[in-house]
């Protein structure tokens, strides 16, 4: 084919070179499938909040390592075995997080315990409480193990009784969940008491330390001052001395002045007095002179 010519070659050029417009609804739909990859972004950079379900779960398995760790001191393992369970059910959450989250739970879950007036009804209290309630049980228990461990044959001979009857049985049930009752209860009030003498302590310790900074302050104003009272004294001293030194110098000098001017007087009169003798002994010659002319010449 040959290259096309006349008015309809010519509109067709004119179009090559005119430039592609597109709708304003495309524009919006391509930049509407850009933007949700980047609120992806910026939502997974940003920590989600908890779910209820997902801190209820977390409570639940952090109950059942509460024996764990108790036992452990180094916990990092503990936590991230918590995260690798809360993967397993869907929630994404590390090792930190946990941690950062029983923390905060702890917060709230005491000062909701110490507060005396219930403005609310705080999440997972009755869990929290169980799971507190379970420690100072356990607690108990390790501490009265120890504390009977000298006394075990003593203990034995007490179980080896069997008991009489199933009402014996329960009571002794019912007993024993009364003073475990009442044990949680001593341990609760024995904390509050550490708590308040914590604080008591705390507090004694914040008042000694601030009179032994005044005292230290004072015994250092006190040091300055007699530091400052030492130089003026030297000074005083010094400036003593001083003068003392120019007194006795200018009475050297005065001395030295009286015995020059006394040295010079007295030179002076001997020059005097051998003047007079040598006049003396001139008009004695003259004398002598003119009465031997005048003998000499028949005066």
């Amino acid at each position: 084919m040959g290259r096309p010519g006349g008015p309809m070659g010519e509109n067709l050029a004119v179009m090559a070179m005119l430039p592609m417009q597109t709708s304003p609804d495309v524009g919006v739909a391509k930049l509407g499938s850009m933007t949700p990859g980047i609120r992806r972004s910026k939502k997974e950079d940003r920590i989600p909040q908890w779910g209820y379900d997902e801190t209820k779960e977390f409570i639940a398995l952090r109950a059942e390592l509460e024996k764990d760790f108790i036992q452990t001191k180094r916990n990092k393992t503990l936590w991230e075995f918590i995260a690798g369970k809360m993967k397993e059910k869907g929630y994404r959450r590390s090792a930190d997080q946990c941690k950062c989250k029983w923390k905060n739970l702890v917060n709230q879950y005491k000062g909701k315990e110490t507060s005396e007036v219930d403005n609310g009804k705080l999440p997972f209290f009755e869990e929290l409480d169980a799971i507190f309630k379970d420690r100072a049980k356990n607690m108990d228990r390790m501490m009265l193990l120890e504390a009977e461990a000298g006394s075990r044959p003593h203990k034995k001979g007490k179980l080896g009784k069997p008991p009489s009857s199933d009402e014996d049985s329960d009571d002794g049930n019912d007993e024993d969940n009364d003073s475990e009752d009442e044990r949680t209860n001593i341990g609760a009030r024995k904390s509050r008491k550490s708590e308040k003498g914590q604080r008591v302590t705390a507090e004694k310790f914040r008042a000694n330390s601030m009179q032994e900074v005044l005292e230290e302050f004072f015994q250092q104003q006190q040091r300055a001052e007699e530091h400052w009272h030492d130089a003026v004294e030297r000074r005083e001293h010094e400036w003593h001395m001083r003068e003392q030194e120019w007194r006795d110098a200018m009475e050297k000098l005065e001395q030295e002045r009286i015995t020059r001017e006394q040295g010079w007087r007295e030179r002076e009169e001997q020059r005097r007095a051998r003047e007079e003798a040598r006049a003396q002994q001139r008009d004695e010659l003259f004398a002598a002179l003119l009465s031997k002319l005048a003998q000499e010449g028949g005066y």
